[in-house]
């Protein structure tokens, strides 16, 4: 028997590398001859660049930017080699970064982000993959591509910072000083959101809010964010509204993909590209991946789907081991995950469960293989 270990962390409590070792134990208890491997997996959010390095042995680069109130801070990408790259914009433009009485989407900046990017392409990379979950901002991507050379000038042709409160300022747009190294790379961006730049469902209305926007600053940002799509029609020839996504990460979208000419693609199904999950999968009979909890959400670009989907093409069973189970998580039978385990065992409040993680995941990993024997000898029967 060869089983395969590809869970999300259960965030707060155990990180994917705790889950595979538990895992482990608890295979080799009831099948001891059997053959393990495990891997750590994200969606292309938070713990991103941990699973996609450590899988393929890369390297992590602290880098010096600029975080989202242009403070100084030390941020972090990987390099996988072969001059390839992967950038979490969360790791220097992200939400948690800003205190929640300083939480205003006006003032914040991608900047940081921009920094990354350019460090990455100083050092040669040109294959460059981007997660953009969980951004502070609502720039519109300014500040990013400032980082990167590109000057948004007022009507006086003062450069501006890229913040949110310049987006009804600017008047234009010179890209004519834009890194060289742009034109020879690849650009992809973890994106699992088809929001577009303006409008109710767009950046402003939809995600404006949690950044610290009150409704009548986010009425000032959207009409900022109108002129700025106009702006862009007119002197790069892109309906930005048009571009699924472009109002991600409070419209870095939109900026990736006019001015880097990035490709958008779903999270989790660009990390089982970067670590080559289907390659995994040769000769093994069972795989078991999992996440804190799993609901409706997640028949929806996160890991069990992910995995779950993959699977089913293999024509290889997936189990998903989880905390908790939300409303319609049995929609991720349909996505090539055979059985649900919850670690919870009895009656208990959260902090608990919290509090016992590691011993109610032994346990559940325990049953879930117990079940897998009993289910064999069942085939032996037939």
């Amino acid at each position: 028997m060869k089983f395969l270990f590809a869970s999300d962390s259960f965030k707060g409590t155990l990180s994917s590398e705790q889950i595979i070792t538990l895992l482990d134990a608890a295979a080799k208890n009831v099948f001891p001859d059997c053959e393990t491997m495990g891997i750590p997996v994200a969606d292309g959010g938070e713990g991103t660049i941990d699973a996609v390095i450590s899988v393929l042995h890369g390297s992590i680069h602290e880098v010096d930017v600029h975080g989202p109130l242009m403070e100084e801070v030390v941020s972090r990408y990987g390099e996988t080699g072969n001059g390839a790259a992967v950038i979490e914009m969360a790791a220097a433009s992200g939400l948690p970064m800003v205190p929640v009485d300083k939480r205003d989407p006006r003032v914040t900046t991608t900047y940081g982000t921009g920094e990354l990017i350019k460090t990455a392409l100083d050092r040669e990379c040109r294959d460059i993959t981007i997660a953009i979950g969980g951004s502070a901002t609502n720039d519109g991507g300014m500040g990013a591509m400032r980082a990167l050379g590109i000057r948004f000038l007022d009507e006086n042709g003062e450069e501006l910072s890229g913040c949110g409160n310049d987006l009804a300022r600017v008047a234009d747009i010179d890209i004519s000083g834009l890194h060289s190294a742009v034109k020879d790379a690849r650009f992809t961006i973890m994106c699992d959101v088809n929001n577009p730049l303006t409008g109710p469902d767009g950046a402003t209305y939809t995600f404006g809010k949690q950044k610290g926007g009150s409704p009548e600053i986010l009425d000032e940002l959207e009409q900022g964010m109108i002129h700025y799509a106009a702006l862009i029609r007119e002197k790069m020839g892109t309906d930005v509204d048009q571009i699924p996504g472009s109002g991600a990460a409070g419209g870095l979208g939109a900026a990736f993909c006019v001015f880097l000419k990035a490709e958008m693609k779903s999270g989790i199904e660009t990390v089982l590209d970067l670590i080559h999950f289907d390659e995994l999968l040769e000769g093994v009979d069972l795989v078991i991946t999992g996440e804190g909890r799993i609901d409706w959400q997640s028949a929806f670009g996160k890991v069990p789907s992910g995995i779950g989907n993959r699977c089913r093409k293999k024509g290889i069973p997936a189990i998903a081991i989880v905390g908790g189970m939300g409303d319609k998580a049995e929609m991720i039978f349909d996505h090539g995950i055979d059985s649900i385990i919850t670690t919870i065992n009895g009656a208990m409040g959260l902090d608990e469960a919290l509090e016992r993680a590691e011993e109610l995941y032994a346990g559940a990993a325990e049953r879930a293989f117990r079940m897998v024997k009993a289910g064999m000898r069942l085939q032996d029967r037939s």
